[in-house]
This record gives structure tokens, C-alpha cells and sequence, in this order.
């Protein structure tokens, strides 16, 4: 019998033990909602508020108010900062884009090198139209706008052994160097 016995006052221990687990942890929960609770609600302000100390609570408080909306203003303008730049990203990106479409569009445009004198027109100016298109027809395509030009002083070999870079022999000569052609 002694066995019994011990059996059944094991169990009534450990029951015991269950009941006073759950009590306590439901004492603990209580707790917690109303800790809650009491966080929640604003903490009644103490009738003191006239007075020196009142009024220097005030102003501390107002000066609180003051810098906590300046910190949201702040914040908001950062915020915005931040949309505005990646709006100017993605049309920047979006423009590359365009200007990469374009180039594509124009498959059969090359820029050629050479030297093509340019004649001068009766007005004495360089025509350098018709030696652009030149340049672009002996190198197989049908026209061509002038890209690069240069101009250089060409005087004969006997002015420049003489030791002289310029005379009346000398004269000024216009070449495309390089051509857009189509």
C-alpha cells in the first residue's frame, strides 16, 4: 500500500504544480495588458502649470514641439530628395536609351577619313560640300556632309628652303578630313 500512496501524492503534487503554472502565468499576462493600457493614455498633467517653473515647462516643451516638427520637416524634404533622384535616373536612362535607338535607326551612316581638297567657290570661299560628297562616293556610298576640316598654309619648296614661311606664293588650302556618309 505504501506504493499506492506514494503514487497518488506524486500526482496531487504535480497537479498542484500545473495549477499554480497557470495561475501565474495568467497573473503575468493581466499584468502585461494593463502596463499597456497605462502606456496608451496620456499621464494626467499635475494643476502646477502657473507659475515660474510652469511657464519654464511650457517654453521647454513648446522649444520640443519646435525641433520635433523640424526633424519631420527634414525628414519629408530627404524623402523627396530621394524620388526626385531616382525620377531624374530613369530619364536619363530613358534618354540614353532614345539616343541609342537613333543610332540604330541610321544602319547604313559611317564617318570615313581621307584628304579631299576643297575648291574655292567664285566667291573665293572653300566648297567643301562637294569635296565631302567626293570623299563619301570614293568610298562607295552616294553622299556625305563634311565632319572635320583643316586648313593649312602650302607655300612652294624654293619659299620654305629660302628660309621664309609665308610670300605671295603661299596660299591658304581647305581639306575635309573626315565625312559623315550615307
Amino acid at each position: 500500500m505504501d506504493t499506492k500512496r506514494a503514487l497518488t501524492c506524486h500526482r496531487k503534487q504535480t497537479a498542484a504544480q500545473s495549477v499554480v503554472t497557470c495561475l501565474f502565468a495568467g497573473a503575468m499576462v493581466l499584468m502585461a495588458a494593463l502596463a499597456a493600457a497605462q502606456e496608451g493614455a496620456p499621464a494626467p498633467r499635475p494643476n502646477e502649470d502657473t507659475g515660474f517653473f510652469g511657464a519654464i515647462g511650457r517654453w521647454f516643451d513648446q522649444q520640443a514641439d519646435k525641433m520635433n516638427s523640424s526633424f519631420g520637416d527634414a525628414r519629408k524634404k530627404i524623402e523627396n530628395f530621394g524620388h526626385e533622384a531616382g525620377v531624374a535616373a530613369k530619364s536619363t536612362a530613358a534618354g540614353a536609351k532614345d539616343a541609342a535607338d537613333a543610332v540604330a535607326r541610321i544602319p547604313s551612316a559611317r564617318v570615313v577619313t581621307g584628304h579631299e581638297k576643297c575648291v574655292n567657290a567664285p566667291n573665293g570661299a572653300p566648297d567643301c560640300v562637294a569635296a565631302a560628297v567626293t570623299m563619301c562616293k570614293t568610298k562607295g556610298f552616294d553622299s556625305g556632309k563634311s565632319m572635320d576640316m583643316t586648313t593649312a598654309l602650302v607655300c612652294p619648296p624654293k619659299v620654305l628652303l629660302s628660309g621664309r614661311n609665308s610670300g605671295p606664293e603661299c596660299r591658304d588650302e581647305t581639306f575635309v578630313s573626315r565625312a559623315l556618309c550615307q
